[in-house]
């Protein structure tokens, strides 16, 4: 399969800048143009806008050892807590999916990530379950605090999935 990664790994920075010489190119050509007598408009006041960093996308590998950490048993629940977005509601929640998991068979392989640009990857995952393969899904993961996190949405749905429930999903 063909990784989008490449097409889509231009920095935040040149995205940014590309965007706001497109947008401020449209607002020239749709502009009227000065009456000669009309004072030439101010220019409008500087500012700072600050921008938060956004983390470099991961790699497949990078996300299938995440997913490796939350389903490892001997990982504490609290390490757990900062790979799956929205958790610290619920933190019992990941040993309960994990447990899910483990009656189920179930497993997980991230094949593909496409960098969203806006601090989010969309991530094909190949999973089975009970040895058998599932259809291949996209989720999608979180930068938060530096670290790639499982959204809140698919974690959320995969409690449903599992007939779990949980205050993080309320």
């Amino acid at each position: 399969m063909m990784s989008m990664r490449g097409a889509a790994k231009r920095s935040p920075k040149v995205l940014a800048a590309a965007i706001l010489c497109g947008a401020a190119l449209a607002t020239a050509a749709c502009s009227e143009p000065a009456e000669p007598g009309d004072p030439a408009p101010s220019p409008p006041p500087s500012s700072t806008t600050v921008t938060p960093q956004l983390v470099a996308a991961p790699t497949p590998a990078e996300l299938n050892a995440n997913l490796a950490r939350a389903f490892d048993e001997t990982v504490p629940a609290a390490e757990k807590v900062t790979l799956v977005q929205g958790t610290q509601a619920d933190p019992q929640l990941i040993e309960q999916v994990v447990e899910a998991a483990k009656v189920n068979k179930a497993s997980a392989q991230v094949t593909d990530v496409t960098d969203l640009g806006d601090g989010t990857v969309a991530a094909t995952v190949v999973m089975a379950l009970d040895g058998q393969p599932a259809p291949e899904s996209v989720m999608t993961f979180v930068a938060e605090d530096g670290v790639w996190k499982l959204s809140k949405d698919n974690a959320c749905g995969i409690v449903s999935v599992a007939g779990l429930s949980s205050p993080a999903c309320a």
